[in-house]
């Protein structure tokens, strides 16, 4: 068996997302996922100008030895976009390994290590009132975890804020929109918030809180202190990770649990905080980690540091992502939550797939490979939008992060 094409597939169902279909000589193929976010025509670009002429005639079962020569052949290691089309075409390779063997991907990665996946939905609201409401509407329909995310007032929009009654939804517009930070109302104000929902819903439901990299190490351990009562499951990138340091210093002031990750694309951007145990949670995620077969090498590492996963799982990756992620999870033994946001039907409909929600968990289809597909005559009915990420300022115009 021979690949004999590959096809980056751009189509934008509601937002957009960029796909790789690998074709061998039989007929068999398999599905990727090589969506980032604000930046999916330079993924989709590198797909098509440096990867896809080497992948014609090579053989399709040596995922490793692909991995490999996709990584290292480039010289130019790393990075978003590098390991973004990498794992597009890892990805695809297991699906096709799946389909050929007649087993879903899980089976090939050892087979189950729970019944299920444990997902944690996006509650929000613009008041506390509103806010409870999100919060209970998740635990109707029987999640057991759920991220909580508040406005915050005197701040015009928050990050995991959406409006009354919609998705939300940050990349919005083609040039990146400017939002206000404050981090001392910010600060003032999520205690606050934890207090009224842990008395409204008790202890049993595990909550989440993300800062989204917007802390200083000292303003995140004030953070995390001052939530311990409430007993979070993880406070999630409380401070940019380039100096990874820093969460040394939050460790020293608080047990709150740490998570991070979703913007890390190699084992080495993790090892110190894993070896170190300066994180409770890892969130790479398929997409974005160089595809199954790296993604399971962090978490194997991540596992003799008790280290549990926690996936990223937001609308800006496609269900592709999301099927390949709910393989991994419910095979690894060190799995911890799986980040959920349903995509709208206009994506699932381009996207057909097996896996479900029920009781709280989420279930990877049985059918062989991944589960999922696209329809590419109708994604080609969803021509690509131009749609960036915003960009913060603090009340007085210094450029933040987002």
């Amino acid at each position: 068996m021979r690949i004999v094409e590959a096809r980056v597939i751009v189509t934008c169902p509601g937002r957009n997302f960029v796909t790789l279909k690998i074709i061998t000589d039989t007929g068999a193929y398999g599905v990727g996922d090589a969506t980032l976010n604000g930046r999916e025509l330079a993924v989709a670009a590198y797909l098509r100008d440096h990867v896809v002429p080497a992948l014609i005639g090579r053989d399709p079962a040596r995922i490793e030895d692909t991995w490999q020569y996709l990584y290292k052949g480039s010289y130019w290691r790393r990075g978003p976009v590098t390991m973004t089309a990498i794992a597009a075409v890892d990805t695809a390779l297991w699906d096709l390994k799946g389909k050929v063997a007649g087993l879903p991907v899980y089976q090939l990665l050892g087979g189950r290590s729970r019944d299920g996946v444990t997902v944690y939905g996006h509650a929000s609201g613009d008041t506390a009132e509103a806010l409870l409401t999100d919060v209970s509407r998740f635990v109707a329909q029987g999640y057991r975890a759920v991220r909580v995310q508040a406005a915050v007032p005197g701040l015009p929009s928050v990050y995991g804020v959406g409006k009354p009654g919609e998705t939300y939804e940050p990349a919005s517009s083609a040039v990146p929109s400017e939002e206000v930070w404050d981090t001392a109302l910010y600060l003032d104000v999520v205690p606050r918030v934890f207090a009224d929902v842990r008395a409204e819903f008790g202890p049993a439901l595990k909550l989440l809180h993300d800062a989204h990299h917007r802390l200083t190490p000292i303003e995140a351990a004030r953070l995390g202190r001052s939530l311990e009562p409430y007993a979070l499951t993880w406070l999630e990138d409380p401070v940019p990770a380039e100096l990874q340091d820093g969460f040394r210093l939050i460790r020293q002031h608080t047990t709150t649990p740490l998570a991070v990750g979703e913007v890390f694309t190699t084992v080495w951007d993790c090892q110190q905080l894993i070896t170190s145990q300066l994180i409770d949670y890892i969130r790479t995620t398929v997409v974005h980690a160089g595809g199954i077969t790296h993604l399971r090498r962090i978490f194997d590492l991540a596992a003799l540091y008790h280290v549990r996963s926690g996936s990223h799982g937001a609308t800006d990756l496609s269900p592709i992502c999301l099927a390949a992620a709910l393989h991994v999870d419910l095979a690894i033994p060190n799995f911890g939550l799986q980040e959920y946001m349903p995509h709208s039907p206009e994506t699932d409909a381009v996207f057909p797939h097996g896996y479900h929600f029920e009781g709280g968990y989420l279930h990877p289809s049985e059918t062989p490979g991944l589960g999922v597909d696209i329809d590419e005559e109708l994604a080609a009915r969803y021509p690509y939008r131009p749609a960036s990420l915003p960009v913060n300022r603090l009340t007085d115009g210094t450029l933040h992060s987002w």
